[in-house]
């Protein structure tokens, strides 16, 4: 028989290398039960799987909001504008913005190709969201509209990994997105670890010791990435941290990827969001001193859009023949699908006061952002109420990242079955309960710990659920495996 023309040993390896947890095994085993619980209704002590691997609020019900949607659908449509009937269903100011959309959209058709960095109408009205956020100035010309904030990353990681000699400096734990990215490019993710003890607190003695350590082994290292609020941390970076961080990039000579998707998820008092870009700025940084990208999505905030693929990346600091790269790998690609670039422009310039649709808007999102507030505190209760479970305050983003202090038993019965730990842990809990987490080593852990990264997403009447479930599951294997 003849070899097939493609078999694991014959791919790219850096496909190999590559991993992203929260699709990842324990994901599959749920989406198996739950086809099995569909055919065989009582085939497991659980009657549902509940998701809280992925931070996709709208699979686990949270309802969009209506001024986005209502704009959305008239762009698409937009033979029904002019019909009397649909001043009775829309409000007026989302008929508004879709005629000011539609007149910036070549052939005003959202089934068109736009300009490869987005409509130009669109980044404009992202510029002056920026610009009334950070109180600078932003560029239209500095943003990239793209399918969501992951493909951002690629492009960047694209531009500046040579070879594994190119490092990356990347938190642990991270977001997986990252270190999938870096393998599949080439380069070396270089851990910084996120100090647990302090609130996952990034101090930046860390950042050099691990910048020296990666210089001595020969790595050039090109770029910082931090995560604000963090995944799947949950912590919000104070704003003299983040100006120590500034220094520590302007110093080193290091461009700063600044992921700021959850930069609307902040749900306490005593904190709130700065991006990377306002900072830099009011230390007196111009657009020359600092090479600063930021990340931004639709599918994260109080909107949730995550299958519309909006987002984009803020490029300053750049010369202008590497600006030509980016736009070049910007324009292999043609341009992102139209309707994200739409809801980028909205979340970033929503209703205001005064306008039809605004109180209503506004009880929307203070209904969700609330919600979730409440959702994290009773998750953030329930496990450190559990006998061996830590779990720092979810000051911000959509997870928790609770540390198990596992009993001996349980490590050598995971070691036993091949597993880590907390993947051990995280495949009882799904058997058990139909509750699905994503392990610890998922994300990067201090070695010798272990976690499980819990989103905060599931709907307030199914928490209680959870708690129950997770509480009995957790009492019952910590008995089990008693040193």
């Amino acid at each position: 028989m003849s070899t097939p023309p493609v078999t694991v040993e014959t791919i790219n390896p850096k496909v190999l290398k590559c991993e992203y947890a929260v699709r990842g095994e324990i994901v599959t085993q749920a989406q198996r039960l739950q086809e099995e619980l569909k055919a065989q209704p009582g085939s497991h002590p659980f009657d549902e799987i509940l998701y809280c691997n992925i931070g996709n609020p709208q699979s686990l019900g949270q309802q969009p909001i209506t001024f986005f949607r209502e704009v959305l659908a008239l762009c698409d449509h937009p033979s029904i504008l002019d019909r009397s009937e649909t001043q009775g269903l829309f409000s007026a100011d989302a008929i508004e913005r879709a005629w000011k959309i539609l007149d910036q959209i070549p052939g005003r058709a959202t089934g068109a190709y736009s300009h490869s960095q987005g409509v130009k109408g669109l980044r404009d009205s992202i510029a002056a969201g920026i610009a009334a956020r950070d109180g600078f100035p932003a560029d239209p010309n500095d943003i990239f509209l793209t399918d969501g904030a992951s493909p951002a990353v690629h492009m960047m990681m694209q531009l500046l990994i040579r070879s594994e000699k190119d490092g990356i400096l990347c938190p642990i734990p991270q977001y997986p997105l990252y270190s999938a990215s870096i393998a599949l490019h080439g380069g070396t993710l270089v851990p910084y670890y996120l100090d647990e003890a302090t609130g996952w607190g990034l101090e930046v003695s860390e950042l050099k010791k691990q910048l020296e350590a990666a210089k001595s082994k020969g790595i050039t290292v090109r770029a910082l990435v931090v995560i604000n609020p963090g995944n799947p941390t949950g912590q919000v970076l104070a704003e003299d941290n983040q100006r120590a961080i500034v220094e520590f990039c302007k110093k080193e000579n290091l461009v700063l990827l600044a992921d700021e998707v959850y930069q609307e998820n902040v749900y306490v008092a005593d904190k709130s969001f700065h991006s990377f870009k306002k900072v830099s700025r009011s230390m007196g940084y111009g657009e020359e001193d600092i090479s600063l990208i930021s990340f931004q999505s639709v599918s994260k905030g109080y909107y949730g859009e995550c299958g519309k693929r909006g987002g984009y990346m803020e490029v300053t600091g750049f010369s202008a023949d590497v600006r030509e790269q980016i736009y070049k790998v910007a324009s292999v690609n043609l341009c992102s699908n139209i309707s994200g670039q739409i809801l980028a422009s909205l979340v970033m310039n929503p209703p205001k006061v005064g306008d039809e649709s605004y109180e209503s808007y506004s009880a929307e999102k203070d209904g969700i952002l609330s919600s979730l507030a409440r959702r994290a505190q009773t998750l953030e209760d329930a496990f450190n109420s559990l006998e061996g479970v830590t779990c720092n305050k979810a000051e911000g983003a959509m997870y928790l990242f609770p540390r198990l202090h596992l009993p001996r038993k349980a490590i050598e019965a995971a070691e036993a079955a091949k597993t880590a730990p907390d993947a051990f842990y995280a495949r009882r809990l799904l058997e058990a309960t139909g509750v699905v987490v994503v392990p610890g080593s998922g994300f990067g852990q201090v070695p010798g710990t272990w976690h499980i990264r819990c989103t905060i997403l599931p709907q307030e009447d199914k928490i209680p659920a959870i708690v129950s479930r997770l509480t009995a599951f957790h009492q019952a294997f910590m008995a089990e495996f008693h040193d």
